[in-house]
């Protein structure tokens, strides 16, 4: 297992990440999982025996019932782990029952910890953009967690890239604590991510932890041009993350994927996991499952390595379109670009342009 610093902190994580969205099963979430405490204990043990040192989890899976399965799970062994959680969406009926203010922060951090049944998280982590929350508050919150020990690093989760910087540049001008990391989302079936989020992190030092790297299983080659989804899955339930924009696109990468793996001798899931993992400014990779025998092929993405022309085929398949201004920096600017940059124009450059840069 390789293990990577987190952004600019001095925190090394492993570069998979247990995710526990499937444990519990309790309302919307039992089209995910419904992974009972038996089982998530088996899946950390396996985790863990494979060199991953970082679980995450949040408030809201389940309504707080994957908390509780992972704090039950860890008895007797949480030092052995580091432990990340996140809030933001509702966990009660009350106004104040979500967002990001002190009042909700604070509030929910305390909850996790006694769900968790541990003293501190090592990354708290905020789960969504609150447009009508100060961002000062919400960091002097996070502060307040950190001075009493109950939080040792922060991050965020699904921010655009300017509400991202924004946050930093609050926290750097105000002594506040900067996020270390943002978790979001980025697959080969879908990479918008790389317009601004990617570049961000790389620009500002943050380590990115991806969610949803098989794309809700639409990456695992059971989905298929003119199939209908497996009858139980995800893609079959009420479940509507990611949306598909291109389901065409879809079918293309998802058959070379499958073309590719084929020739390894190994599941398409792999090949997309090991394609994530070299990409740019990713630090760790989110991966959980239904069952023990997805997270064992999941384990093993880690030890997969592609050969350069299969990252090309990949990289043409999936590749999104620059959008502006990018398309106007790589035909005009392309003299003066950064490693930030080129992350999402230097595929789109020639050979001779790539080299030029350096």
């Amino acid at each position: 297992m390789d293990y990577r610093n987190l952004g600019r902190s001095g925190l090394r994580v492993s570069c998979l990440t247990l995710g526990t969205m499937t444990f519990g099963g309790r309302g919307k979430f039992r089209d995910v999982g419904d992974t009972d405490l038996e089982g998530a204990r088996r899946q950390i043990d396996m985790a863990l025996d494979a060199g991953i040192n970082l679980i995450d989890t949040a408030d809201v899976y389940s309504d707080g019932d994957a908390e509780e399965i992972v704090g039950q799970a860890l008895s007797g062994r949480r030092d052995s782990v580091l432990l990340a959680t996140k809030a933001r969406f509702p966990m009660g009926s009350g106004p104040n029952d979500a967002g990001l203010s002190r009042h909700h922060l604070i509030e929910a951090c305390e909850a996790s910890l006694r769900r968790l049944r541990t003293d501190h998280v090592d990354l708290y982590q905020i789960h969504q953009w609150d447009g009508q929350t100060p961002l000062e508050e919400t960091l002097a919150a996070l502060e307040h967690l950190v001075q009493t020990g109950k939080v040792r690093y922060v991050g965020c989760s699904n921010f655009a890239g300017w509400q991202v910087t924004k946050a930093l540049g609050i926290a750097r001008a105000t002594g506040l604590p900067a996020f270390v990391s943002h978790q979001v989302y980025l697959s080969l079936q879908e990479r918008s991510t790389e317009y601004e989020i990617v570049p961000s992190a790389l620009d500002q030092g943050l380590g990115l932890l991806i969610w949803s790297p098989l794309a809700g299983g639409l990456l695992t080659g059971k989905y298929r041009r003119d199939q209908a989804p497996p009858s139980g899955s995800r893609q079959a339930s009420d479940w509507d993350e990611p949306p598909v924009y291109d389901q065409e696109k879809l079918y293309d990468t998802v058959e070379v994927l499958v073309e590719i793996a084929e020739g390894r001798g190994v599941s398409p899931a792999r090949v997309a996991l090991a394609w994530l993992l070299h990409r740019p400014g990713i630090t760790t990779v989110i991966v959980g499952a239904r069952t023990d025998e997805q997270l064992a092929d999941n384990l093993a993405g880690a030890e997969l390595e592609l050969s350069d022309e299969e990252v090309d085929r990949l990289e043409e398949v999936s590749r999104p379109p620059l959008i502006y201004p990018f398309w106007h920096q790589q035909k005009t600017g392309s003299d003066r670009l950064s490693e930030a940059d080129l992350s999402l124009i230097g595929p789109h450059l020639s050979l001779a342009e790539v080299g030029s840069q350096a």
